[in-house]
């Protein structure tokens, strides 16, 4: 499951739009983004039945359920809560049903002229929310966004200036945004690259063999973030999300077989990090980047990154591979097992992944 994106347009004829994307199967059974894979939540078969739905049939299914969306968000202008009704419902057909569907609800209101800031609450039991908003002169045209605030826990977004729309967030609220953001994508949501990073400490319990492992990762993943993020290299999902959990994979076994860095450990270490950049990348371009402060964005979000790979590589060092003096012993009771269950992880994220993509 993803966050909902949310965009909410403030046109000057005095109305307001909320374009919503998410899940109706999920908001109509409760599985919100808590769920990696909705297989996972206690409802699931009823998440199937939705999701195998005819587009029509999930429109109808949908409409006893309007009433509690529109109960259950909010959007206030200059703090007063102010109705929304719905003006359309976009559902598409089921296509592959083992991805999420996403449709579209339209939601529209009126916004007071002369209205100073807009706030938005969309309810966690719905899932979590990345929300952005624009402003918009119906006479000249003219539009601009504001930057995104991602929503994870049960409260309003930040106020949106709605006189100083035009005007960017300061560069100390893009880095924070964009560097929990990098953070909280590795630890705790990240759990392949968890994985991964895993895979690369587990060749050896000390620091320099690791270390030079994870700096090739850090080198590559960051090249590619870079690439996808300018557009200057696009690679597509159905490639890059197998491939990933096939890396997974690939480390853990080799951990089995060496207890040293071999020739080819460090290139195989940095291809598999370009696959994992483009994969940072997809993110990035689904939560959005500001416009003016593209490249500090980019830096804070490659930066929480690490610092989420950095703490895995200091939790498992002092938690697991400190205590053992004994680097045999250590092969034996902790790589062998540990690699065994992360390959038996990534074959099956690679075969899952076939079939989804």
């Amino acid at each position: 499951m993803k966050p909902a994106l949310v965009e909410i347009s403030v046109f000057t004829t005095e109305v307001v739009e909320v374009e919503i994307r998410a899940s109706l199967e999920a908001l109509l059974t409760g599985i919100n983004g808590k769920y990696r894979n909705t297989k996972e939540a206690p409802n699931s078969d009823e998440y199937d039945y939705y999701r195998e739905m005819e587009a029509v049939e999930l429109r109808a299914a949908f409409e006893a359920f309007v009433p509690t969306l529109l109960e259950g968000v909010e959007i206030a202008f200059d703090g007063k809560p102010a109705a929304l009704h719905l003006k359309d419902l976009v559902v598409p057909e089921p296509g592959y049903t083992k991805v999420p569907r996403n449709s579209v609800i339209i939601l529209e209101g009126s916004i007071p002229k002369g209205t100073k800031s807009l706030t938005w609450y969309y309810p966690m039991s719905f899932g979590d929310h990345a929300t952005r908003v624009r402003q918009v002169d119906v006479n000249t045209e003219e539009y601009h966004w504001s930057s995104h605030q991602w929503v994870k826990e049960d409260v309003p977004t930040k106020p949106y200036k709605l006189d100083a729309v035009f005007a960017k967030p300061t560069i100390g609220e893009v880095i924070q945004t964009y560097t929990v953001s990098g953070y909280q994508h590795i630890l705790p949501m990240g759990l392949d690259h968890i994985l991964f990073i895993l895979g690369i400490f587990l060749l050896s319990p000390r620091l320099k063999p690791i270390l030079l492992q994870v700096t090739m990762f850090t080198v590559a993943h960051s090249i590619t973030l870079a690439l996808g993020m300018y557009g200057l290299v696009e690679v597509s999902p159905r490639i890059v999300e197998p491939l990933i959990a096939l890396s997974i994979a690939f480390v853990a076994i080799e951990n089995i077989f060496f207890t040293k860095i071999n020739p080819f450990r460090l290139p195989i270490v940095f291809g598999f990090g370009l696959l994992h950049g483009l994969g940072f990348a997809s993110v990035l371009t689904e939560f959005g980047m500001p416009t003016d402060d593209f490249l500090a964005a980019l830096l804070a979000f490659n930066v929480g990154v690490e610092l989420g790979q950095i703490t895995i590589v200091l939790a498992a060092f002092f938690g697991v591979a400190i205590w053992f003096k004994s680097q045999d012993k250590y092969h034996r009771f902790v790589v062998v097992p540990a690699s065994l269950l992360i390959a038996a992880t990534g074959l099956f994220w690679f075969v899952d992944r076939l079939a989804i993509f």
